[in-house]
Order: structure tokens, then sequence, then C-alpha cells
């Protein structure tokens, strides 16, 4: 749901507050001001940012809230959005707009020891995974943006089962071969496209003890016997066509999405606007009724696959417009290799997925 579509969702005695938020790290050390105990929300650690003026972009307001509360200059440095949050506080209503800032190591030199903000505020460096185990209470708006930093650079998908339809055991060999060439410690999107792969997929968790699974939401892995393989499936996914279906006018009404797995976070294929603005819609439903958070959408394809060659590719511009309208982390997907991250971030990914390049 777009900033601009705020108004329609807002209760009508209350304005909504439209806030930058900057997310400053520098690798693994992530930075948070502290909040008084007379302020909105007090006593609670948050990202650095601030109201977005009237006659401001959302960049634009990044970088003066930045700069008036810490001193350091993001003029140069690459803002990658993470997405867009509304949140009722009952008294006030924002709307987050959440951008990713990494500073150069000649910006953390500068600014690592500094314990107070210019506007007095406590400023403080932490490590991104006691932010991550919930160490600094931060306000409830800010829960969210947690999940969403847990996406890793890259995303592996597997190969759907068709692609060992020669061997005399599909599944196995499905299991075995990605067992051999997934690299350590991977994020991976168990695309299997076949009915009954539910087995085929807690094989290879169990093969493959290190890795995070994304399954498809209408596979029942949920109920794994072992407690490691149920561990390691970290999100459901839907597919364009299943969120359509699911978004249907009647779900729209009641913004249920029932049909919907409701246990853990969900990662979405979209190709369009459409399948965007139904994203985002499915997004601003489970936040407010508690569930876990839509924390990425794969959109693509981003350049021309051999997995679907009659798709015409959208190209990076395309990529990026389109991008821009999503209220959540954005995973470029399609004709990609791990080695174009940083072309990806700068129009507007988060992270990078793929088949063949992604697997050793």
């Amino acid at each position: 749901m777009s900033v601009e579509q705020s108004t329609s969702i807002k209760n009508n005695s209350i304005t909504t507050v439209n806030v930058a938020v900057a997310v400053i790290h520098y690798q693994n050390q992530y930075l948070l001001g502290f909040r008084g105990t007379s302020q909105h929300q007090g006593n609670r650690y948050e990202f650095v940012g601030g109201k977005i003026d009237a006659h401001e972009t959302a960049k634009q307001a990044l970088i003066r809230e930045v700069a008036e509360e810490t001193g350091i200059n993001i003029d140069n440095n690459t803002a990658v959005k993470l997405g867009r949050l509304h949140h009722d506080y009952g008294d006030k209503q924002v709307c987050l707009q959440v951008y990713r800032i990494e500073v150069t190591a000649q910006q953390y030199a500068q600014y690592k020891n500094l314990s107070y903000g210019l506007e007095g505020q406590k400023l403080t460096w932490v490590e991104k995974a006691k932010l991550l185990a919930g160490h600094y209470d931060l306000p409830a708006a800010n829960k969210t943006i947690l999940t969403w930093l847990q996406l890793p650079a890259h995303i592996t998908v597997t190969y759907p089962l068709a692609h060992f339809s020669d061997s005399s055991n599909p599944m196995t060999a499905w299991s075995q071969y990605h067992h051999e060439h997934i690299a350590a410690d991977a994020w991976v999107y168990m695309r299997t496209k076949a009915a009954g792969a539910e087995n085929s997929i807690k094989q290879l968790l169990q093969l493959r003890p290190d890795i995070q699974a994304i399954t498809p939401d209408n596979l029942d892995t949920d109920k794994a016997d072992n407690a490691v393989i149920s561990r390691q499936i970290i999100a459901k996914h839907l597919t364009q066509t299943q969120l359509m279906q699911r978004s249907s006018s009647d779900a729209k009404e009641s913004m249920s999405y029932s049909a919907v797995s409701t246990s853990l976070p969900l990662i979405v294929s979209c190709h369009n606007a459409d399948s965007i603005n139904a994203a985002n819609q499915l997004a601003y439903a489970r936040l407010q009724q508690q569930l876990p958070p839509v924390i990425g959408i794969f959109l693509a394809p981003v350049e021309y696959t051999q997995t679907h060659p009659d798709t015409p590719p959208l190209g990076w511009q395309a990529w990026s417009k389109l991008a821009a309208l999503a209220d959540m982390p954005v995973i470029g997907l399609g004709g990609l290799s791990p080695m174009m991250y940083q072309q990806a971030m700068l129009h507007g990914a988060v992270a990078v997925a793929g088949i063949r390049q992604f697997l050793k």
C-alpha cells in the first residue's frame, strides 16, 4: 500500500505522520538511537529518522534527518528501500518509509565511538545478531523491520522436479543434486512444481541442516516430524497465481486471506503492478491481524531466463519502477547471478535470486 493510499486506511480523526527511517549499518554493526522518557514511545531504541516535510521526498528527508541527528552525510551512500509500514498507536498513526544505508569504512571509523547525537539523544552501534534476537526494545512499528533484515543478499532457487525426469527416481535425484550443489548456509526457495514433493524437501533438509528453506504454501511441510527440519523452514511462498486467487474481491473485503499460511512469514512472487498491489494488501492485512509479515517479493524476470524462455524480460529500468511500488523488500529474479548484487541494489533490490548461477 503506497503512502498516497494511506489516507484511505487512516482514522479520519487522526492524521497519519509520514516518517523516513534510516537503517544505518556498517557490515554487521547497526546504529540505534534511544528515545527519552518524555517522547512518544519513550524509553525505547529506534533507528535514525524523522518526519518527512511537505516539500520533501523520502530520500531527501532521510539525508536531512541523518545529518541533523548524527552529523553523518549519507548524500553519496546507496539507500535501498526496505519497505513501507503503516502502524496505529492509538493516539498516533505513522507511515514509515524504511531505507537501509551502509556507511563506508571511513564513515564508520569516524562515527563508531559516537555516544550522543547532535540533538542530545543517546546513540549506540549494536551487533546485528543481538538486534535481531530482540536484545533492544524497539517501538512496535519497528518490529517488522527486524524481520526484513533477516533477508540475505543471495537466495538460491532449486530446479523443478521435471528437470530430473530422465532419472529412474526423480525425487531422490532432485534431493541428491541439491544436497551437493547448494552453498553452505544458503537461503533456498524449494521450487519443486510437483505434487507430493514434501518427502523430497524433507530429505534435502535432513541432508543439509545448515540451509534455511522457503517452501510452497500448499506443501504440508509444517508438520515435519523432525524438529530440526521444522526450524529450517523459515518462510512460505505464494506464486503470483495463488496470490491473485486469494486476493479476490471477497478476500479484499474481509482482509482475512484465511487460506494463506499463518504460522510463518511469507515471500510472494510478482510480475506486474496488479500483483504488487495485491501483495501490499496482503502485507497490510497480516500486520493488522498480528500475523507473521510478508518479508519480501520475488519480482521477475529481470533478464532473459532459460526457465521461462517465452517471457519478455522487464529490464532494470522497468523492474526498478515496479519495485518502487512495493511495501516490502524486493528480490531480483530472472537471469541474474550473485555477482550482480551491487547492480541490483542500485535499482532497488535488497537481494538477488536464481538457479544456475547460484548453485555450486
